[in-house]
């Protein structure tokens, strides 16, 4: 004969020890450091945020969605040579992708440029120039710092310019170092490329090509060299930089620039 047996907790397994007996007082948790009990584990900063502090010297970044994009031409511009590693380069075919995809981008409606460079290479720096001039999105430029030598180029690219009153520019013609085989024909190509250089400069501020060659050949303001070093302010009076300001401004304009473009579009203001 069967034996039946009556189960009063259904949702018990026989035999399983995790499961307590009806009736039974449950275990009372101890707290932790309690002998018998696991130690409570101390949370300790993310990896995020550590290396946040070692590379920027904050453990937080604030991030703000934006329909403006910043893109930095900083330390030399980088072309065709790849430089020592202890210099700080800009590399034009890291440039270059970013202004092409910030063009294709719905997102992104307008790009400021911000710049402190001594200049380098300069078919790359005339490349990077002609990029940001043949966007069809508002683009404004802001010489920080410096914006030397083929720096000059990228400086008036944008639709509208800003330096800062304590920046300068170095405008002096094109140099060439290292060992040159054909005289003759190494300097008419210097001299084309160096034609290049001030058409476009003229053609995209309202410096006259006169006074950028008399600015380019001076004599006797820099030491073993010719050329003219210019402070924010010199840089506005002769045309070449539209205005005098900082970040603010330079952002203010470009909103206003976005404005403009998104009537002009026919596209609702916001």
């Amino acid at each position: 004969m069967t034996e039946i047996v009556k189960n009063d907790n259904p949702g018990a397994v026989p035999g399983n020890p995790n499961v307590e007996p009806p009736g039974a007082i449950p275990t009372p948790q101890t707290a932790p450091g309690v002998p018998g009990n696991p130690p409570k584990r101390i949370m300790g900063q993310s990896r995020g945020t550590l290396e946040s502090i070692k590379e920027l010297g904050t453990p937080a970044v604030p991030e703000v969605k934006s329909n403006i994009h910043c893109v930095t031409i900083v330390g030399q511009i980088e072309g065709h040579i790849i430089l020592p590693g202890q210099n700080k380069t800009t590399k034009y075919e890291h440039v270059i992708p970013q202004l092409v995809a910030i063009e294709q981008s719905d997102e992104v409606e307008g790009v400021v440029l911000i710049l402190n460079t001594v200049g380098g290479d300069v078919e790359a720096g005339l490349a990077i120039a002609e990029v940001v001039a043949t966007m069809t999105k508002p683009t404004v430029t802001l010489v920080l710092g410096g914006g030397h030598s083929i720096g000059v180029p990228i400086a008036v690219s944008g639709r509208y310019s800003f330096i800062a009153p304590t920046a300068s520019m170095t405008i002096h013609p094109i140099r060439l170092n290292g060992l040159v085989i054909g005289v003759p024909q190494t300097y008419e190509y210097l001299d084309k490329m160096q034609d290049r250089v001030i058409r476009f400069v003229t053609q995209h501020s309202r410096v006259t090509e006169e006074c950028f060659r008399e600015l380019m050949f001076r004599t006797g303001e820099l030491a073993r060299d010719i050329g003219t070093v210019m402070i924010g302010k010199d840089a506005v009076e002769c045309g070449l930089i539209d205005e005098i300001g900082g970040i603010g401004q330079a952002l203010e304009k470009l909103k206003q620039l976005i404005e403009e473009n998104r009537q002009q579009k026919g596209v609702p203001l916001q």
